[in-house]
Formats: structure tokens, sequence, C-alpha cells
């Protein structure tokens, strides 16, 4: 699981303005954060980019502050 929309909420961003600042459609920002999209590594930099983070945060790492 991916931390997408965890982060587009943090910065305050709708899908719709994070779809913008990266070049793609709403609809793909969607699938993403419900990991119904693998995006491609391009797309994953520029998300990490928007989203002030790096990739590890974004999509590999656990989120440990539930444990």
């Amino acid at each position: 699981m991916n931390r997408v929309k965890e982060y587009r909420k943090q910065r305050s961003f709708t899908q719709i303005e994070l779809a913008k600042k990266v070049g793609v459609a709403r609809q793909t920002i969607n699938l993403i954060e419900n990991d119904k999209y693998n995006p491609s590594l391009s797309l994953c930099i520029a998300l990490a980019k928007e989203l002030r983070t790096d990739l590890n945060q974004l999509f590999w790492e656990e989120n440990h502050s539930e444990e």
C-alpha cells in the first residue's frame, strides 16, 4: 500500500491539483491511491517531488506509526 493519499492530504492538494502538477489525469491519481495502477518510475519521482517526500516514504516503507 502506498502513501500518496496521505501525503497529498498533508499538502492540501485535491486529486485534480496533484494530477495537474505531475501531468496526468485525476483518475490516474485515484488509481494510484487505491493501488490499482503501478506508476512509472518517472511518475513516482514527480509525485515524490510534488509531495515533498522521497520514494521510500511514498511507496516502499511501511507506516510504523500504527504499530
